[in-house]
């Protein structure tokens, strides 16, 4: 179990109403995918639940649920870690976590890191050195993050992801 300094998010916690977490999918820009995703008590732990079909249709192939980071207008300067650690559980299939900075201005640009999903809950570590640019050329620049994103896509599945706590570590 990883020390966790900085927790983005923890579901676990009263109070904590995912409210700051959005869903989006391909429809954006023409696809078909659908999702939604919940807060529930999955295999006794209370999670952000993201459940979702992916299509490549119309030029599709993603589902996500993401969130701010930073405070305000603030990025979030993550220079002091080393990656991300989420706990996460569900339907093995192809998941990502994706990081925005304020370098990433057109929404195809991101950087991904490959999420391994479980059926029992896993702790999975991601270091910053695992994210790649998708749309852009520049690397990873963690001292200006600005959203988070976990992400179905890529291969037509049905999605089934939940995470309950996500935060940044050394």
């Amino acid at each position: 179990m990883p020390c966790w300094p900085l927790v983005i998010d923890d579901f676990s916690e009263t109070g904590n109403d995912a409210a700051s977490w959005s869903v989006f999918t391909d429809r954006v820009m023409g696809g078909v995918s659908t999702a939604g995703a919940t807060l529930e008590l999955i295999a006794g732990r209370r999670a952000l639940h993201l459940r979702g079909t992916v299509s490549l249709e119309r030029n599709g192939g993603f589902v996500q649920v993401a969130r701010p980071l930073g405070r305000g207008s603030v990025p979030l300067d993550a220079r002091a870690y080393t990656g991300l650690a989420l706990d996460v559980c569900g339907t093995p299939g192809t998941y990502f976590v994706h990081l925005r900075t304020v370098q990433t201005r057109a929404p195809w640009q991101h950087y991904r890191a490959e999420l391994p999903v479980r059926p029992l809950w896993t702790t999975v570590r991601v270091p910053w050195s695992a994210f790649t640019p998708q749309g852009l050329g520049t690397p990873l620049d963690v001292s200006a993050l600005t959203r988070l994103g976990i992400v179905g896509g890529q291969t037509a599945f049905e999605a089934d992801v939940a995470v309950a706590r996500v935060g940044v570590v050394p």
